[in-house]
């Protein structure tokens, strides 16, 4: 089980992991140019697409794009161990924002893929608020935790 202090480690990490994944994609949005015709681009179908653009993007993409690319990989790995440390608290509010906060990073990562299969503004919407929604839960997950470390006074 993992402590107090060592879930508000986690999602301080977590919150740093998802701005700095938010600044990279920024400089992807401004400055790369991704291809329309790309392994994995415009696939029959979605997951297979992503797999290859995915790749694509880690393994021949601007440098940009690949770093967003595999540090947005890491990022799901990422969340899944704040979920896995967050069920082990038992602490109800905790494990509530951390899934809310999984799946806004697995929308996020789903709809880069998205974008890289499609090159559809609204991908990138919907990967933003992904990310919003993230940011938002851990935040939460990191005050509900900072209050449980809090030590408690009671008046006379």
């Amino acid at each position: 089980m993992a402590t107090t202090r060592q879930l508000r480690i986690t999602f301080l990490f977590a919150l740093v992991m998802l701005i700095a994944q938010f600044l990279i994609g920024m400089a992807v949005n401004l400055f790369v140019k991704i291809p329309d015709q790309h392994p994995g681009a415009n696939p029959p179908e979605y997951f297979g697409g992503v797999e290859q653009s995915v790749t694509w993007a880690i393994l021949h993409g601007n440098l940009l794009l690949a770093v967003h690319s595999g540090f947005g990989l890491l990022l799901v790995i990422a969340a899944v161990g704040t979920l896995v440390q967050a069920i082990g608290n038992r602490r109800r509010g905790i494990v509530v924002s951390s899934v809310i906060g999984f799946i806004g990073v697995l929308g996020a990562g789903f709809n880069g893929g998205s974008f890289l299969n499609y090159h559809q503004d609204i991908s990138s919407m919907l990967m933003a608020t992904g990310f919003a929604i993230a940011i938002v839960s851990y935040s939460v997950s990191l005050y509900i935790a900072n209050e449980a470390a809090a030590p408690t006074t009671t008046t006379a």
